[in-house]
């Protein structure tokens, strides 16, 4: 029998819970279990479950009766009752002793399994059904005590592993019995902010400090340093590891650190291909750390990179901007506002920015950073007229020797000067030939340097001193496969390739690619870039593309590109799967997508490979794999607000579609993606003449889902310029010709749109029967993420309609259904409608914790518009509790987010959020600006709030007045 007491008492027979009957028997079970291998008198028992009262022998007797009947097994002895509990029969035992293993072992893994097991015996308080009073009081042993401790150390384990999640949550419940524990509240702390939550971490400091200054107690330093990290984030470094067998170069370091140390903006290294400039960027930022606290930046702007366009301003500006810590959705569309932006966030810190391969000082004017305090190290193979000039030779012989010797075992080369100054001459004393060539000696651990320099010798005239035959003699040296993948890859479009890239690109299985790959990074002719992901340097990559690669390999990648590419779509936005365009390509090399975040990771991790694809095959003539690829993309662009690349690949797209009169149906998918496009950019009627255009070639194909989708796209800008009439027809014939294609997602959809729409205009009830219907048809399909969507606008009716428990209903249910399929998107909304339902009804807190896990459910959901209504709502909340500057502070992010995407309807209630609080502060003047920007924004959209506006400025007008 198994004996529970962690919880509410138990006893468990086979699998099966036994009936222990009333609580005076439970009494006496737990005086036995505490005495467990003990005898007790029956004076005792009665003294401890009777202390109020005279117990009679044969009452005792009866209950110990009752529990051996039921299967205890109660011995009587001489001296009492003695009930006999082995090692696996107690759940406190077992506690201890999972704590015990988990203490010797020495394998974190297996700590956290006995761990784990051990905090999950827990199922409550101890003996939390029985008054530890009646059975012992302080003479009991509370192995709850213990258990803190237990879930800290699991805690600590799991964020060390990385898994923050579930010790973010197993912390929680701890920290909040217990706010003053310094230990605990540092984990908690240190599990939120590895999840992004620097509110929620300054919000454990404070509580904690709170409760610390109850006992006359200050924070240490672990946690102030916790807080810290929170107030500010954590610093940004991006910079690759420090070059192995770094050596020499101390002038050129020590120029570098002098410019750091007189506050100059930037520093220009130039040099010739292989001379290592890379190399002394990288290892000067790295000895720079502490001079730079807030922060270590590289961007890679491919100036002279082979078959790699040069990165454009504003693609290196984003890059920069989302390693500062900015999310991609609230990243500018324009240049001139993403420099004012990158140099804003700069403004104020010490940070280094490593700007590598610049292909001119124009290239790289925009990204040096303008605040004082900060340093730009820029690499280039040209003289730069930026900066203080640091100009790279070859290395001298001594330390060209003394790198060689850093890089190979030192028994091989001892005494052996002659020889090692003859190779590094051969590689023209340049580091990079000098690496490949310690990296093909370490391969072959039975040639002497005799064998090596003869190579060298015979792959290049005795003259050259480029550093040519290093490479050269590692490149013969290698198998037929790897030299075929190594030239493949020298005209590989993208700057990387991940092994299942490698795998397509060479036409074999992923193990096979792995292993090649590895050779090669192995002899130093590939960089690691991140884990299974491989880059070449560029005077490597001009040797390898000497012969340019057979035309079917590269298809071959393009293929695997288009290809997985669809299928990550298809999970991350599994409601564009009916509209992807339809394709014969395969690939026998393709990875899986278990859910929407793998396929949404694929994309971020390949992004530049895919634009770079685009472009290669916009140039050599690949018509489908361009205007495919790129019509693929247009969700991820869209959502993250890349609107460069987003445009810039569509058109391309359209170029070459275009050339092909014949091809509606590449026209069509092309046309429709680029009017969204332009339509998030604010160029409305660009967006509706595109979208014009697209309509009737979706009407040549007879594809009458394309059509309603393009009716749909044009509805959008016609009701952004206020044409709400108008955008009403659109929106109805697309419902038909939804409905003639049995198409009971789209007529979904259009009527969803529908009851948007007349919400807006103030017609709930229609709104209120369109979002119904809507819902009505998605779950009759079992579209579970269409039935959330839904659900959220119906809720929002709902409110409106003042049926708040109805859109309380709707609102959960549209949570619960989004949970279910991983919609976090879907998901926040839902949560952070139920928050507003709780601050109409005057819950403010709850509203709060709503909001709160709203925010933590986005964290990683790159969509503008969900951020700027959660800054909306936190506002008004904050707003209605009082916390004014809580206010004006979510408001204006709200606006800055508006701003950013360009949603004018979310920039109008923006303006409105910021006026209200400023009116609440008695800012009256500041206020009645952004009335002023709020009403003109609805004016322009027709949408009825700018009445409400105008109720509010009067308002504000009367209140001046009587002052």
């Amino acid at each position: 029998m198994e004996f529970r007491m962690l919880g509410p008492l138990e006893a468990w027979h086979n699998g099966v819970p036994v009936q222990l009957g009333d609580q005076q028997q439970r009494f006496v079970l737990v005086v036995l279990l505490l005495n467990a291998n003990k005898p007790v008198s029956s004076a005792r028992l009665a003294e401890i479950v009777w202390a109020d009262r005279e117990a009679k022998p044969t009452l005792i007797r009866g209950y110990i009766k009752r529990l051996r009947d039921v299967g205890v097994g109660i011995e009587t002895t001489p001296t009492g009752y003695l009930l006999r509990v082995g090692d696996d029969q107690l759940d406190t035992v077992r506690f201890a002793r999972l704590r015990a293993q988990a203490g010797r072992s020495d394998d974190p893994r297996r700590k956290i399994e006995l761990l784990r097991e051990a905090v999950g015996l827990w199922r409550g308080r101890f003996l939390e059904d029985i008054d530890i009073d009646r059975v012992g009081g302080p003479e009991v042993g509370f192995p709850e005590e213990s258990l803190p401790d237990a879930v800290g150390d699991l805690a600590e384990l799991e964020l060390d592993t990385g898994d923050h999640r579930s010790a973010r949550d197993r912390l929680r419940p701890l920290f909040r019995s217990d706010p003053a524990s310094q230990k605990h509240a540092g984990f908690l702390m240190r599990a939120l902010l590895a999840g992004g939550d620097q509110v929620g971490a300054l919000r454990v400091f404070s509580s904690t400090r709170d409760a610390l200054a109850e006992l006359r107690m200050e924070p240490g330093p672990v946690l102030r340093n916790l807080a810290a990290r929170a107030e500010h984030g954590e610093p940004p470094s991006s910079l690759p590891s420090r070059p192995g067998g770094f050596t020499g170069r101390a002038a050129e370091i020590a120029a570098i650190e002098t410019a750091a140390a007189a506050g100059r903006r930037a520093v220009w290294v130039s040099g010739a291909p292989g001379v290592g400039k890379t190399g002394l960027a990288v290892e000067a930022a790295h000895r720079l750390r502490d001079r730079f606290p807030d922060g270590q930046l590289l961007a890679r702007l491919n100036g002279f990179t082979p078959g790699v366009p040069e990165t454009s301003v504003g693609d290196a500006l984003t890059e920069l901007l989302v390693e500062l810590g900015v999310p991609a959705e609230q990243i500018p569309a324009t240049v001139g506002r993403k420099v004012t932006l990158y140099q804003t966030t700069l403004w104020g810190t010490r940070t280094l920015v490593v700007l590598d391969n610049a292909a001119s000082p124009e290239q790289i004017r925009p990204l040096l950073p303008e605040a004082d305090g900060c340093l730009a190290v820029v690499t280039s193979r040209r003289m730069g007229d930026v900066g203080e000039p640091v100009r790279l030779s070859p290395l001298p012989p001594d330390e060209a020797t003394e790198l060689f010797h850093a890089l190979t075992d030192p028994s091989r080369v001892r005494g052996r000067a002659a020889e090692v100054a003859l190779i590094v001459k051969r590689c023209g004393f340049l580091p990079m030939p000098i690496r490949v060539a310690a990296a093909l000696f370490r391969r072959h651990d039975r040639w002497p340097l005799e064998h090596l320099l003869l190579l060298l010798e015979e792959n290049g005239p005795w003259g050259e001193e480029d550093g040519i035959a290093a490479v050269r003699v590692s490149f013969q040296q290698l198998g037929e496969p790897q030299r075929a993948l190594f030239r493949l890859l020298g005209s590989l479009p993208g700057p990387d390739v991940d092994v299942v890239g490698g795998a397509a690109l060479a036409g074999c299985d992923v193990a096979e690619a792995r292993l090649l790959l590895d050779d090669l990074h192995e002899v130093s002719l590939l960089e690691e870039a991140a884990p299974e992901r491989y880059q070449m340097l560029d005077p490597l990559k001009e040797f390898a593309a000497v012969e340019p690669a057979p035309g079917p390999a590269l298809v071959r990648l393009l293929d695997f590109y288009l290809v997985t590419l669809a299928a990550a779509v298809g999970a991350a936005y599994p409601f564009d799967r009916a509209q992807l365009p339809a394709s014969d390509r395969s690939c026998a090399v393709t990875p899986d997508f278990a859910d929407a975040g793998a396929g949404l990771r694929w994309i971020t991790a390949e992004r530049d490979n895919l634009v770079a694809a685009i472009r290669y095959a916009a140039r050599h003539d690949l018509p489908e794999h361009t205007w495919r690829l790129a019509v693929l993309l247009w969700r991820y662009f869209n959502t993250t607000n890349q609107f460069e690349d987003w445009i810039g690949t569509l058109e391309l797209a359209w170029e070459t579609v275009a050339a092909d009169p014949g091809n509606d149906y590449g026209q069509a998918h092309v046309l429709l993606r680029l009017a969204t496009a332009h339509d998030r950019r604010g160029q409305l009627a660009e967006a509706l003449e595109l979208a014009a255009k697209a309509l009737p070639k979706w009407r040549r194909l007879g594809d009458k889902r394309g059509e309603a989708a393009t009716l749909c796209a044009l509805a959008i800008p016609t009701m952004e310029l206020g044409k709400h009439e108008q955008a009403m027809a659109h929106l109805e014939v697309a419902l038909t010709k939804y409905e003639q294609s049995e198409d009971l997602r789209g007529q979904a959809h259009a009527l969803s749109m529908l009851g948007y729409l007349n919400e807006q205009r103030g017609h709930l009830d229609v709104a209120l029967r369109q979002h119904s219907a809507a819902a009505r048809m998605l779950r009759e399909v079992g579209h579970v993420q269409g039935v959330a969507h839904t659900l959220n606008n119906l809720g929002s009716v709902q409110e409106n309609l003042g049926l708040r428990s109805e859109a309380l209903a709707s609102y959960t249910e549209a949570h619960a259904h989004a949970a279910e399929v991983g919609d976090h998107c879907v998901e926040a909304y839902a949560l952070n409608n139920i928050g507003n339902v709780h601050r109409q009804q005057g819950r403010l807190a709850q509203a709060v914790r709503y909001h709160d896990k709203a925010r933590e459910v986005a964290a990683n959901v790159p969509d503008a518009d969900l951020r700027t209504q959660l800054y909306l709502d936190r506002g008004a909340t904050a707003l209605a509790r009082g916390a004014r500057r809580d206010a004006l502070t979510a408001c204006k992010a709200a606006l800055d987010l508006a701003d950013g995407s360009g949603n004018r309807a979310y920039q109008a209630r923006a303006h409105r959020g910021v006026a209200e609080t400023l009116h609440a502060m008695g800012e009256h003047s500041g206020a009645a600006t952004h009335w002023a920007a709020a009403e003109t924004g609805f004016d322009a959209l027709d949408l009825p709030e700018a009445g409400d506006v105008r109720e509010e400025r009067a308002a504000l007008e009367c209140a001046c007045g009587a002052r």
